[in-house]
């Protein structure tokens, strides 16, 4: 590992960003960090485990989100990234041979390691409820692993809408985002002036879209002034949820009547742009500190193993309560003086068993070796999408105790249950597989 690792980065183009490279990996590890931070587990008086959210518990903790909620940075990086495979791809070529490469190319590293969580948590979790190991701890993990896949499900519909949205980019420029913008800011006075039913869901594509397409405008270069980013976004932000109906948190809290997150809404958009803003203020330092060959091979080797540790850290910090629960160590009451002095050793714990799952499943994340594929189709590709979409977030929402539970969701108007999600994912990702021609693009 080391010395491929070594290798790749000896091996760096002299142009490629490495900021952007920085950014996919410090967003994701922010997440990771953040969920292993929220998850507080007690005993309840009937003596079952039941997970509660620190930010529920103290919610004056909830302006954490305003840093821990980065996913806009993620899909601001995808933006980027997709601009750069996509042109690189369609050079000399068109038609729909190069949308299914595109695909493919875009989503191997994301899927493969994917497929591997669902299939081991798809095998295991009707195992573990047949052998009469449910209750407790273990039912809630069965649901709540599964929740991150959101993230996979909007992450293929960006890859999917990448080549229109890419021509509008082209065309209009910051017009294009401007539309998505003007759109998102539609839909909440829509929702919250006139109480117009179900059009909140549709902020799950401006809102995303909006941020994804500023991925595109730095790929251009066109990003000069992030400050005229920054400012305005966190301003916009704070106004929002001091005058409107607009929650604290960045990140979804149970029981509330309105969430930022689920579906976003146009304060989650201004935290997107404040974001954005920061990170591109700070890209010259970064960029001096990441010239240093030592840092570099540090994020080479971390964007190597990225998407496997974020697949498994919930996993791996319920496995952590769950030896605590094992071992008869007490659980203080979350938020407690004993509760914080147990944080970073119980941190550092999921850490290792991250580590661990990370050696186990890291060969799935690397890219497959080349071989000869069926004829293209782009229609057979992005039905395969489609159906990767629908399965994960389907999943993502019913979670691994469906499997055998026969629980359902409501996922835009269809009922999707756990055994259905699983087999959509696995046909999407076959066609994709199977239709996609080419390798991975410079920017993976």
């Amino acid at each position: 590992m080391g010395s491929s690792v070594r290798e790749l980065a000896g091996k760096t183009p002299p142009g490629r960003d490495r900021h952007i490279d920085l950014l996919r990996v410090a967003s994701l590890g922010t997440v990771v960090v953040g969920h292993w931070l929220m998850a507080a587990v007690a005993v309840g008086d009937d003596g079952r485990a039941e997970v509660g959210n620190l930010l529920a518990v103290v919610p004056g903790l909830q302006i954490l989100t305003w840093a821990l909620q980065i996913m806009p940075v993620f899909f601001f990086v995808g933006g980027f990234s997709h601009a750069l495979s996509y042109r690189s791809l369609s050079r000399g070529s068109e038609g729909p041979s190069v949308y299914s490469a595109f695909l493919r190319a875009r989503l191997q590293r994301l899927l493969r390691p994917t497929m591997v969580f669902i299939g081991v948590w798809g095998a295991a979790a009707p195992a573990l409820q047949l052998l009469g190991q449910g209750g407790g701890l273990l039912d809630v993990a069965l649901r709540l692993v599964a929740q991150p896949l959101w993230f996979i499900g909007v992450y293929l519909a960006m890859v999917a809408l990448t080549p229109p949205l890419l021509r509008l980019h082209e065309r209009w420029g910051w017009g294009a985002f401007g539309a998505l913008v003007t759109a998102a800011g539609a839909v909440d006075v829509a929702r919250f002036a006139f109480g117009v039913p179900y059009v909140e869901f549709l902020n799950f594509a401006f809102v995303w879209l909006a941020v994804h397409q500023l991925g595109f405008l730095r790929a251009d270069g066109r990003l000069r002034m992030p400050y005229a980013m920054a400012g305005p976004g966190l301003a916009g932000a704070a106004l929002l949820v001091a005058l409107g109906p607009y929650p604290l948190s960045m990140v979804g809290m149970p029981g509330e009547r309105v969430s930022n997150m689920a579906p976003p809404t146009f304060a989650l958009l201004c935290h997107g742009l404040w974001l954005v803003g920061a990170v591109e203020l700070l890209r010259a330092p970064a960029s001096r500190w990441l010239a240093r060959p030592r840092v570099w091979r540090g994020v080479v080797a971390a964007n190597g193993i990225s998407m496997t540790a974020f697949l498994w850290h919930l996993t791996a910090m319920l496995a952590v309560y769950g030896a605590q629960l094992a071992l008869d160590v007490s659980l203080p009451e979350p938020a407690s003086a004993p509760w914080w002095a147990q944080v970073l050793p119980r941190m550092a714990a999921a850490a290792v068993v991250t580590a661990a799952f990370v050696a186990l499943f890291r060969r799935f994340e690397r890219p497959s070796a080349p071989r000869r594929p069926a004829p293209a189709s782009g229609p057979a590709a992005a039905l395969g999408v489609t159906l990767c979409l629908f399965g994960v977030l389907g999943l993502s929402m019913v979670g691994f105790a469906g499997l055998l539970e026969g629980r359902s969701a409501l996922l835009i108007a269809v009922h999707v249950t756990a055994p259905a999600a699983v087999a959509m994912t696995l046909a999407g990702w076959l066609l994709v597989e199977r239709v996609g021609r080419g390798a991975a693009g410079d920017y993976a």
